[in-house]
């Protein structure tokens, strides 16, 4: 096993700390995070979506298990920081390891950062879904953005596919592109929103109306990452992206004042 992600520091002129403030007792109540850890696939397909905007230094919000940082962090990146409110899950991510040395693990939130910490990339990879002020979130995270840095946010797709499922894992909501706009910061320039897994979304569709199950089998993942993922991999490009199980989009900070975002 590789040695624990220690990091080469996170330089502000404020430090982060290791046991960071607000964090209190928190405790993720899912128990889906090593279940989606063997959908290999879906993550190489959404990592071929988002590794042209990771470069530089990186801040992943809710790094959950490390799952996602241990598959995009690489040579592109100077720093990256995996930012995780349970502590236990941080813990575990130090422990396990298997992480570049550029990274870092820090349990705290948005929040707990030095006011002057900025990133090329803020990441929230099925991440935003769980946090019940979301607005407030992406205002916090678009402060700590650098000139030209993206804030890119990968959630579930479309209220009416809701499930017991969602709600066992603490989701307080699926995003449109229309509701995942309305919470992003104004100042913050549009690059893409766009559905991610159009096959998926009838699995999904499938789950809510036949099947109603809290939590998916190991089975229903293995089908879904080995079936069902390639089929949407290829059809989505034909499909324009128009939709999708999940919505991805990403915003950036420009470098001129009064920039607005597109509607719709």
């Amino acid at each position: 096993m590789d040695a624990p992600c220690r990091g080469r520091g996170f330089r502000s002129t404020a430090a982060v700390p290791r046991s960071a403030r607000g964090v209190g007792d928190f405790a993720y109540v899912g128990s889906e995070l090593d279940l989606f850890a063997q959908a290999v696939t879906w993550k190489s397909y959404f990592r071929s979506q988002l590794l042209p905007y990771l470069q530089g230094d990186v801040l992943e919000v809710g790094a959950g298990i490390g799952a996602n940082a241990r598959l995009l962090c690489g040579p592109a990146q100077q720093r990256w920081l995996c930012l995780e409110p349970d502590r236990t899950l941080a813990a575990r991510i130090e422990a396990e390891g298997g992480l570049p040395p550029m990274c870092e693990v820090i349990a705290g939130t948005i929040e707990d950062l030095p006011a002057d910490a900025r990133f090329d990339a803020i990441l929230y990879l099925d991440v935003l879904e769980h946090i019940e002020d979301d607005r407030k979130e992406l205002t916090l995270a678009a402060a700590h953005l650098k000139t030209g840095g993206a804030l890119i946010v990968l959630a579930p797709a479309w209220q009416w596919l809701f499930t017991p499922f969602d709600q066992a894992i603490g989701h307080y909501r699926r995003y449109s592109k229309a509701s995942l706009r309305e919470v992003v910061p104004h100042n913050l320039s549009e690059d893409r929103v766009r559905y991610l897994d159009s096959v998926g979304l009838f699995g999904s569709l499938g789950n809510k109306l036949v099947l109603r199950a809290a939590m998916p089998s190991l089975g229903q993942i293995r089908f879904w990452d080995r079936v069902l993922v390639p089929l949407s991999r290829r059809l989505d490009p034909l499909l324009g992206y128009r939709f999708g199980k999940s919505v991805l989009g990403v915003w950036r900070l420009p470098s001129y004042a009064g920039a607005t975002r597109p509607k719709g």
